[in-house]
């Protein structure tokens, strides 16, 4: 992608959270844009970066630790955003800032484990598998609680909230529907746990919808990289 193209499409999508903030009666400054680089080489993710992104998702572990290690000059945070395999503990939690898809108790105590002592804690939310769906990972909406309050305890994590990847629907008003009830799972932690604050839910299919409902994290992809090749 021409350099040109990605700066239009980093202000489209800028315009589209205003938008959306304004709608809600929200503030802009609440939601935050995470660039989902995953397949997307380091030099893209560098022009991104100067466009003022900062925070970049990832979903496969070695390509990202590519990535790290050679855009380690700028200030960027690195979330990692795909599913997790007990092998793949130690270098998650030795390279990022954020993981937003902890959906066992087994895999945030290995987190916890191998977060090196001279790092901050690493800022996890819980992925919620709110439509039921059999291919997709997360824990049910009814086994959360449980899990929040066990991760709450691990020494080296923060459990800063909850993230979902709901199915895709073209009827607003179902669209709707599971971002509610995150929203609802959000706020009910949010009476317990003190530092539950963040909601990552919304794409760039559905991130109006998302930040309607108090999305605080969207992850774009397309809309700012473009199509993904295959």
């Amino acid at each position: 992608m021409e350099d040109h193209q990605l700066i239009n499409n980093i202000a489209n999508v800028r315009q589209r959270v205003r938008l959306s903030a304004e709608k809600s009666q929200r503030k802009e400054c609440d939601i935050r844009i995470l660039a989902v680089s995953k397949t997307r080489p380091a030099n893209m993710v560098r022009s991104a970066a100067t466009q003022g992104l900062y925070e970049f998702g990832e979903n496969y572990l070695q390509e990202a630790l590519g990535k790290i290690e050679q855009l380690q000059d700028l200030p960027l945070c690195w979330h990692f955003i795909g599913p997790i395999q007990s092998n793949k503990t130690r270098a998650i939690a030795e390279n990022f800032q954020w993981v937003h898809s902890v959906d066992r108790e087994k895999i945030a105590l290995r987190l916890s484990s191998h977060r090196p002592a001279d790092l901050p804690p690493l800022q996890i939310c819980l992925q919620v598998n709110i439509s039921g769906e059999d291919s997709k990972a997360g824990v049910a909406l009814e086994d959360l609680p449980a899990l929040a309050a066990a991760v709450n305890t691990l020494p080296n994590l923060c459990l800063r909230g909850i993230m979902a990847i709901p199915a895709a629907n073209s009827d607003p008003a179902q669209q709707q529907q599971p971002f509610q009830k995150m929203r609802a799972a959000m706020l009910e932690l949010r009476q317990t746990i003190a530092t539950v604050d963040t909601l990552s839910m919304g794409m760039s299919a559905d991130m109006e919808v998302a930040i309607d409902q108090g999305a605080t994290i969207v992850r774009i992809g397309t809309d700012i990289f473009g199509p993904r090749d295959g």
